[in-house]
């Protein structure tokens, strides 16, 4: 029995409004998901989680990130909402507590399924992004384009479109084909988790046609993963840190609630206790027996 978690950076329930809402135009089934609403595909459960949990301003990515892979209110912990990347704070909050972390001391298997390039391998920036500081400080070993090759790893755009433009060669892939992937890589591990941030980045800049864009291939790749996935053995969960895609009325996050799905096994019963992203971790470990 495995846990996947995908994340998706400023992913928000918004409204059905098709003039700030991408999730509003694109072609979506399971996806098409807002405010105020149940879940469009009967074969998941949607809770809409609160991404600001008490904390006065807008939730923002880094402590949002610890917040869903600790298990901690990483706001109220460090005294307000921190943005972009791992702090000195943060990095203390995820040490010891990580999924990565906890699955690893109690015995399973845990990986971080993106790929990085050789150039950030090589001169790694001076800060670094929560889900990095997580695998690294669990004693997990990055990716590579090596592993992507051989169908081991995924890369951000998990289409790989943006790798030539990089430098690299590697062949694109459809985003279904990334699913399927995903799908056969997880289930060698207790705990999964893989990052996907274009979106946030789409929001920041209120591209519509690239919000649907977007929107449309991760559909695509969710299709791919559920079709090729054991769900009677694994535990499949989607969640954001915060809002953004979902009202490009502003370049701003929101404090919108995000989504988390869950599909799989024990799905009802890890949704059950989710109120907060602070709770997906938890739910998450105890589903794995870990708590």
């Amino acid at each position: 029995m495995g846990a996947l978690l995908i994340f998706v950076d400023g992913f928000g329930l918004g409204e059905d409004d098709p003039e700030k809402n991408p999730m509003a135009r694109a072609r979506l089934r399971r996806l098409r998901v807002f405010r105020d609403r149940p879940a469009p595909d009967p074969a998941s459960i949607l809770v809409p989680a609160d991404a600001c949990m008490g904390v006065p301003g807008l939730p923002q990515s880094a402590t949002g990130q610890t917040s869903i892979l600790a298990g901690v209110n990483a706001p109220a912990a460090a005294g307000r909402h921190i943005n972009g990347y791992c702090t000195k704070s943060l990095t203390a909050l995820l040490d010891g507590r990580s999924l990565f972390s906890r699955v690893l001391a109690a015995g399973g298997k845990a990986t971080f399924a993106n790929a990085y390039t050789p150039r950030y391998l090589e001169r790694p920036p001076r800060f670094l992004s929560v889900s990095t500081v997580a695998t690294v400080r669990a004693g997990l070993t990055l990716r590579t384009l090596d592993d992507l090759a051989q169908g081991e790893a995924l890369f951000h755009d998990y289409t790989n479109r943006l790798l030539p433009e990089l430098g690299y060669d590697v062949p694109t892939i459809t985003p279904r084909k990334a699913g399927e992937l995903l799908a056969r890589l997880a289930p060698w591990y207790t705990f999964t988790m893989y990052e996907h941030f274009l979106t946030d980045l789409a929001g920041h800049h209120r591209d519509m046609a690239r919000g649907v864009e977007l929107m449309e291939n991760l559909e695509e790749f969710v299709d791919g993963l559920l079709s090729t996935i054991d769900r009677d053995a694994n535990l499949v969960v989607l969640a954001s840190d915060h809002g953004n895609l979902e009202d490009l009325s502003t370049r701003r996050h929101t404090r919108n609630p995000v989504p988390v799905i869950f599909w799989g096994v024990g799905a009802p019963e890890a949704a059950a206790g989710v109120r907060s992203i602070a709770d997906i971790a938890s739910a998450i470990l105890r589903h794995l027996g870990v708590l």
